[in-house]
């Protein structure tokens, strides 16, 4: 088998197509493998997929394709156009790569795993030899063949949550498919025509199967869910509950902190992060010191002990049983005199049916969280993002779980 032969069958040549010539440039470790159009004089169409008269052949173009040994190669040939009576004169479809694109599809495979391993477009584009723009327009290809081929499947519990952006308080949205652990997909702010251009990205058919969407109180969020997913129950994420309860505890020991200080009494100081934290993650001596605190009759001890006796909340199976418990609890956290806690109680209270909803549906989100860690990583080693399409494509890539690879043709058999 010759060079031509080899080179050929490689590329996955098919008859119409072979390989004329190769030439080696040793002092720029370049390799040029030239193709010729050999299928006649007819073309087919790559619109229609008829044939037609070949027109005429467009100028000399060329595609980065995989290394041979150290050496940089590149796929040159004149490709032909046909007239084709409904579209036009059209360039005729190449065996070894997409319309558009100036790479082979064995190239853009191998970049799309270089680009995944790397996290960055820059540590990538140095590994493959690329501009920093090329190795972005390989990732941005990738991102909008894999969007082409996601399905209709039903999506039965999705995520909606907020992420920051970029300085002065920007945000972006993302929505999350619970159960398969990807972004389905991303908008800019955080408005209620963010949240809902953001489930319309979803088909009809999904947002018809949703049955549960986990978020938090944000009334944006909840106006678009209870618009466009009027089948799905809004389920409050348990985590930001917990969290608006131990900014109440939190509040209330620096009050009393500052109170106690002016009478000349330091208990609390240096204590806050034992009133947050789950005192089965102490340490014996911080466990020691926490159980003092809290047995003395302080103020920040009661308010810690409704911000715990609420976890109880989750572990109820029934409906009715959960509302009476609530409804115990809210009686005690309003008649404590902590007005912290008192003011997020009536917050809660406000949004019991979203509370209720875990009842239905245990779900929270605690997928979409670990996704916003990995979006917080590749914004770390991007130094940020320019603008709000590439923060987007960034994420789709390492996070949406797209099938983002080219269609390879199989290589011939020899006969």
């Amino acid at each position: 088998m010759d060079t031509k032969e080899t080179f050929s069958q490689l590329l996955g040549l098919t008859p119409e197509w072979k390989v004329c010539d190769v030439d080696l440039d040793m002092n720029c470790q370049r390799i040029e493998i030239n193709v010729e159009w050999v299928g006649g004089n007819t073309a087919p169409c790559p619109e229609c997929g008829q044939s037609w008269p070949v027109y005429d052949f467009r100028d000399m173009r060329r595609w980065r394709h995989l290394d041979t040994m150290q050496f940089v190669t590149v796929v040159c040939c004149r490709t032909p156009r046909c007239k084709c009576p409904g579209h036009g004169v059209v360039t005729v479809k190449t065996p070894w790569a997409d319309k558009h694109s100036r790479f082979t599809l064995m190239f853009e495979s191998f970049a799309i795993r270089v680009l995944q391993a790397c996290l960055n477009v820059e540590s990538a584009r140095k590994l493959l030899g690329l501009s920093w723009h090329q190795a972005d327009e390989i990732r941005r290809r990738a991102v909008r063949r894999g969007l082409e081929r996601r399905s209709e499947e039903p999506i039965e519990r999705l995520g909606l949550d907020e992420k920051s952006f970029g300085k002065h308080h920007d945000y972006i949205s993302v929505l999350t498919d619970l159960d398969k652990g990807r972004v389905l997909d991303v908008v800019a702010e955080r408005r209620q025509d963010a949240a809902e251009e953001l489930l319309l990205t979803l088909s009809a058919s999904q947002r018809a199967s949703a049955l549960a969407i986990a978020m938090d109180m944000w009334p944006a969020c909840m106006n678009a869910a209870a618009r466009l997913l009027p089948e799905a129950t809004i389920v409050h994420d348990k985590f930001h509950v917990v969290k608006h309860l131990g900014e109440a505890v939190d509040k209330v020991r620096k009050q009393e902190h500052a109170s106690l200080l002016q009478a000349g009494d330091d208990r609390l100081k240096g204590a806050k992060y034992l009133f947050l934290k789950n005192p089965e993650n102490m340490k014996h001596s911080q466990r020691e010191r926490f159980e003092l605190l809290r047995s003395c009759g302080l103020k920040s001890g009661r308010a810690w002990r409704i911000k715990d006796m609420f976890t109880e909340f989750w572990t109820f199976y029934f409906r009715k049983d959960a509302e009476q418990f609530f409804k115990d609890w809210y009686g005690w956290a309003v008649r404590s005199r902590l007005k912290p806690v008192k003011d997020k109680a009536r917050m809660l209270r406000k949004h019991l049916p979203g509370l209720l909803g875990y009842i239905l549906h245990p779900i929270t989100n605690a997928v979409t969280e670990g996704l916003n860690s990995k979006i917080q990583n590749i914004k770390a080693s991007a130094r940020g993002f320019r603008t709000f399409a590439r923060y987007r494509t960034a994420i789709l890539f390492y996070c949406g779980k797209l099938d983002m690879m080219p269609n390879l043709s199989p290589l011939p058999q020899k006969t």
